[in-house]
């Protein structure tokens, strides 16, 4: 069975990061200049992937990396237990390094998640296990040449206290360890470092991941269906023409055209495969727009049909001028609505799409 060019499922392999040598060009650049770097997009935008393709080729060229996760992270033991990962697998000399320091504590790498699993009375302290593997990572990262990505920053702002904790260990070593921060909901990812009352204030640069361009992604789905001797067409413009270059998307779409095109046979049509994409993401769009709230579902239905929040159509879903802020709002924070421009947009052109088609005028 062949293997579809356009993988979709999940972060890339730095290998199939195609389309964004600029971007990868310039983070590579900003992080061996020790300059600290947040890059901030919507979900599914493909930051995951840019930032593994950057480590990779840092760890070929002899920098050592350290990637956290901190992705719905619930508390300080879990934000503890992250770290831990994080130190006990990291890649390159600094590996030895932090295994090293560690033992100078008494901290067994890879091994806090089991310890705060015992029994409450002997258990170690998660707030004291925190800082010591902060500290653990900074010695053992300011020894050697090291990057360290944090993917999914914002969610440290779940902790109490977290984020400080970690600018106060980071502060003074931002000249030796290289940093690069990352996270699926822009508007956070903004205040964490924009405001002045954040600990982050001012800390990083930030660097926004856009959409495929028109070129690269006609580029990208032209090479993928000569590769394995299928007629592109014109698909590479539809593809982009529905779904504005949104990374995922755009790969699903690539996907679902390669698997109605037969080999050496002919171009397939536009309007097979909208139809085989709709029918395969119709069940998730619709169990994510029954998550909304009714303000949040009558916001998302005005937008998808580019009218306005305020008004007379807006009157007619019954939705006030507050709640259509308070919903907005929600939903930029959340990532699923973008401001583009003084106009907001839903983020994803297939959910988009579905509530047209669901809920026409």
């Amino acid at each position: 069975m062949e293997i579809s060019p356009f993988p979709h499922q999940g972060p890339l392999e730095p290998s199939q990061v195609s389309g964004r040598d600029d971007l990868l060009a310039d983070l590579t650049e900003r992080v061996t200049e020790r300059r600290v770097t947040a890059l901030l997009g919507p979900r599914r935008f493909g930051k995951t992937s840019v930032l593994r393709r950057v480590a990779a080729d840092l760890a070929a060229a002899g920098t050592s990396v350290i990637w956290v996760d901190l992705y719905e992270v619930t508390s300080t033991a879990d934000l503890a237990r992250r770290f831990d990962a994080a130190l006990a697998e990291a890649d390159g000399p600094v590996r030895w390094t932090l295994g090293e320091v560690a033992a100078r504590v008494n901290l067994n790498l890879g091994f806090v998640g089991l310890e705060l699993t015992r029994r409450r009375d002997e258990r170690p302290d998660p707030d004291g296990l925190l800082d010591a593997l902060l500290d653990t990572l900074v010695a053992g990262a300011s020894a050697t040449a090291t990057v360290v990505v944090i993917d999914e920053f914002p969610g440290i702002d779940r902790v109490p206290g977290a984020t400080g904790l970690l600018r106060t260990k980071l502060q003074h070593h931002y000249q030796e360890i290289g940093l690069l921060f990352a996270g699926s909901q822009p508007s956070l990812m903004r205040t964490m470092f924009a405001d002045r009352e954040r600990p982050f204030y001012a800390q990083a640069d930030l660097v926004e991941i856009g959409p495929l361009s028109r070129q690269d992604l006609a580029a990208f789905v032209e090479d993928g269906f000569r590769w394995t001797d299928r007629d592109p067409g014109d698909l590479g413009a539809h593809i982009h023409t529905f779904t504005g270059g949104h990374p995922y998307r755009s790969m699903q779409a690539a996907d679902a055209s390669w698997r109605l095109a037969e080999p050496g046979g002919g171009p397939v049509e536009w309007g097979a495969v909208l139809e085989r994409l709709r029918s395969r993401t119709a069940m998730s769009c619709d169990a994510i727009f029954a998550g909304m709230t009714g303000g949040e579902k009558a916001t998302l239905r005005l937008l998808a049909h580019g009218d306005a929040l305020f008004g007379t159509v807006a009157e007619l879903h019954d939705l006030s001028s507050g709640s259509a802020r308070h919903a907005r709002d929600t939903l930029v924070a959340a990532g699923d609505v973008i401001e583009v421009d003084g106009r907001y947009r839903i983020v994803d052109p297939v959910f988009a799409d579905w509530i047209r088609q669901r809920f026409p005028r």
